[in-house]
């Protein structure tokens, strides 16, 4: 214990800062908690994982929080342009923040106003295996599923912000020296996370389910399909990852269940909704032809592919404790 390295706070902390460009490179957090206060005109970058963050009395500043194993957690903050992953967030007394989040879990707003979301989109070399160190899958995101602790009566407290909104808009690329290392794309292409519409109108009256089972290259097909369907113009609207049982499998693939209740067993299913017209032909189609080795579960027809959405979407609701 005695040759343990001491932590100093002051090196997982940025405390009363004005007009600086800050921020720690991949490794220099590992996996800490970190605190962020009463910083002004900031640009301020976490390149790593941490285990939770709280952000207080910061004003108009751009923040980049790398994956959080916990909660991220802003007080007291005003006119802040953030891109943010995490377990948990949170804000209270807040106004006007812009956030690009990947949250797991139902992001909560209280006594907060004008506040603006939009999907995380990052990418730097090391942000995959940090986003495996805090515990985070990059399919579980519920970005847009905000809960206002606080609603006013005829008042909205957030929005979504515009699609077409581009990350470095609002949280530019660091330009000191220490921190111009770091490789980063906000190239929806590159991204870590795949680019959901989340609660955005949906453009068609069709939807589809694809759900891939665990093995060696669940991520890269899943991937693959994304990149597939999302280029022959087809939405990809939620992804999520998670573990079902024999029961669950049973509700939501009715008929076909005991070609996939086998498979279970060997980890979490990765589902993924596309929406567009001619969805479910031709997520079939590109399944067939691409994956031809690999058992994936697609809608079978427009008419069962809403029923297969939601009932896959109410069950996986349920095990997150949304």
């Amino acid at each position: 214990w005695k040759k343990r390295q001491k932590v100093d706070p002051k090196d997982y902390m940025f405390s009363g800062l004005k007009d600086e460009t800050v921020g720690r490179l991949p490794g220099k957090v590992a996996g800490q908690q970190f605190v962020i206060q009463e910083c002004e005109n900031c640009n301020i970058y976490i390149f790593d994982h941490s285990a939770t963050i709280t952000i207080d009395d910061c004003t108009n500043c751009r923040i980049f929080l790398g994956p959080v194993k916990g909660s991220v957690f802003f007080r007291d903050c005003k006119d802040c342009k953030c891109v943010v992953a995490c377990q948990q967030f949170r804000t209270r007394d807040c106004r006007k923040l812009e956030v690009f989040l990947c949250c797991a879990t139902q992001p909560i707003i209280e006594s907060s106003t004008g506040m603006k979301f939009g999907c995380f989109q990052y990418y730097y070399p090391e942000l995959a295996l940090q986003f495996k160190d805090a515990g985070l899958s990059v399919f579980n995101n519920t970005w847009s599923n905000i809960h206002d602790f606080t609603p006013v009566s005829g008042e909205t407290n957030w929005s979504l912000l515009s699609e077409d909104a581009l990350v470095q808009d609002y949280v530019p690329f660091p330009i000191s020296e220490e921190l111009k290392v770091v490789r980063i794309s906000t190239d929806a292409m590159k991204s870590i996370i795949p680019i959901t519409r989340g609660g955005r109108q949906k453009s068609s009256e069709e939807s589809c389910l694809a759900v891939f089972f665990a093995g060696d290259y669940t991520t890269a097909n899943a991937r693959k399909l994304i990149d597939e369907m999302t280029g022959k113009g087809f939405l990809l609207v939620q992804t999520k990852e998670v573990s079902m049982k024999p029961e669950d499998a049973q509700r939501v693939f009715q008929q076909s269940a005991s070609d996939f209740i086998p498979l279970l067993e060997k980890g979490p299913v990765v589902a993924l909704e596309f929406n567009g017209d001619g969805a479910v032909e031709v997520c079939q189609s590109i399944v067939n032809d691409v994956f031809g080795g690999t058992k994936v579960f697609v809608s079978e027809s427009k008419a069962s592919a809403s029923r297969d959405v939601d009932s896959f979407y109410n069950f996986a609701d349920m095990q997150m404790g949304m």
